[in-house]
């Protein structure tokens, strides 16, 4: 764990727009991250900007325009983002506040041991996925390393720093850079399993040659179509979730049982994501992402974004103007998440995020004969792009007319299923015993059986 020399200013322990720091953090290119606790009592995370990064001119408006493009981005239906609740300034510091703990990361898990090959590949193809969503978009992340991709408790893979190392320095990566930091990632998670899983170590290898030569769409399918180099033949989160859980600083319940408090005066905060009297900056998605003109800010907004210059007031009087707007800013932040969640559930029900789409269907049956009386178990595997929806399926049997059917609702973010069939066999023969799978909706419909022996 690695502690700043310089610690925030509210200090760990206490916190900062409501959100309670742990002593929990550790050191980016940007400055320090911080696990904490948000105001009603979730998981989150807390970056301090470093000063010497975010105080040049037009660094702070870069930071936030980058935020607001991820928050529009989230809100249109791109999962695989940490999602970011507030950017605040405090003086001379500046905070974003995530609402999502921004740690363990794939660095972390790594300096543990290997991760599990089959979780591997879920990070792999997740991260591919979130990244070619942002390219459609029109922007990258600048920043693709084993230290940007988080492992939530459900063994899902976020990118987090999106976008955030290009506004520091006043440039736009290009989608190839991204592609490239994806492809040495999985470099890097091929060397980690080389002695455990070595066909999924040579998986890996090819996907991310297929990356940098046919980009990532094409080493997202190759993953998914070879996943049989995998141990167990499947694409999972359950080892890495394990992982995860066992990793984060959360997992330690002396230290982060107690209830969430409300830290004590935290003097002038501000939050630089919604500035009064001005209307929000116009983002474009496509290339070439502009902002609005400059014009020349009024002594309330200069005061608004900076955080300091304000004419002395009164002790009395600016303690309840502090108290206040940090009432405001908690309000602001749990009003912001049930906005975004009513906002995507409104776009799920309009039809604004992507169809769901099936990838590819999979059915295996055990190898063995099977014996007199047997109860085997078929196995049907569908992939999904990841988006919420529902499948509707039908399994039937060669030696039978019996159809069963059945249907199953997705979750955004989840991309494997498992459609199990139980078939029991009975009588005195020996038989080629076929398990056929269809997929009838979403369209087009698709298929998949397998085959076993049965001998009584």
């Amino acid at each position: 764990m690695d502690n700043p020399a310089k610690g925030p200013r509210s200090g760990p322990g206490n916190g900062i727009a409501g959100f309670r720091l742990t002593q929990h953090t550790w050191t980016t290119e940007l400055g320090n991250w911080i696990d904490a606790i948000s105001p009603d009592g979730r998981r989150a995370g807390a970056l301090l900007f470093d000063p010497k990064i975010i105080v040049p001119p037009g660094v702070r408006d870069r930071v936030v325009q980058s935020v607001t493009t991820d928050q529009r981005l989230v809100l249109a239906g791109l999962t695989g983002l940490i999602p970011v609740a507030d950017v605040v300034a405090t003086g001379d510091q500046v905070w974003l506040l995530t609402a999502q703990a921004a740690g363990p990361t794939v660095a972390d898990l790594l300096a543990s041991g290997p991760i599990p090959a089959e979780g591997a590949a879920a990070v792999l193809v997740e991260t591919a996925q979130t990244l070619l969503g942002l390219h459609a978009a029109g922007v990258t992340h600048g920043s693709v390393q084993p230290r940007t991709v988080v492992i939530t408790a459900e063994g899902a893979a976020l990118l987090s720093e999106r976008g955030l190392s290009d506004a520091v320095r006043g440039q736009t990566s290009p989608p190839e850079r991204d592609t490239t930091g994806w492809a040495s990632l999985a470099r890097g998670l091929a060397a980690s399993c080389e002695q455990s899983a070595p066909e999924a170590a040579g998986l890996f290898t090819r996907a991310a040659a297929s990356a940098t030569t046919l980009g990532l769409a094409a080493a997202r399918d190759t993953l998914v179509n070879e996943r049989s180099a995998l141990p167990g033949g499947t694409i999972s989160r359950d080892a890495l979730a394990l992982a995860a859980r066992g990793r984060s600083a959360f997992a330690q319940p002396p230290a982060y049982a107690q209830a969430p408090v409300v830290p004590q005066d935290e003097g002038d905060i501000v939050t630089l994501l919604h500035v009064p009297g001005r209307a929000p900056e116009a983002v474009q998605f496509g290339p070439g992402v502009g902002t609005e003109p400059q014009r020349p800010q009024t002594t309330a907004e200069r005061i608004w974004r900076e955080g300091r210059g304000k004419p002395a007031a009164p002790p009395e009087k600016a303690d309840k103007a502090s108290r206040a707007r940090r009432r405001r800013t908690i309000l602001s932040t749990a009003v912001f998440a049930a906005v975004m969640a009513g906002a995507i559930l409104a776009w799920y029900r309009l039809g604004g995020t992507p169809e769901l789409a099936i990838t590819s269907v999979e059915v295996t049956a055990p190898k063995k004969t099977q014996g007199c009386g047997s109860s085997v178990l078929i196995t049907g595997e569908v992939l999904t792009n990841g988006a919420p929806g529902e499948i509707a399926y039908e399994w039937r049997k060669n030696l039978d007319e019996e159809v069963v059917k059945g249907t199953l609702r997705t979750k955004a973010d989840q991309t494997s299923y498992s459609l199990p069939l139980r078939w029991k066999l009975q009588g005195k023969s020996t038989v080629k015993a076929t398990a056929t799978l269809h997929v009838l909706t979403p369209g087009p419909a698709r298929s998949d059986k397998a085959t076993f022996t049965y001998t009584c």
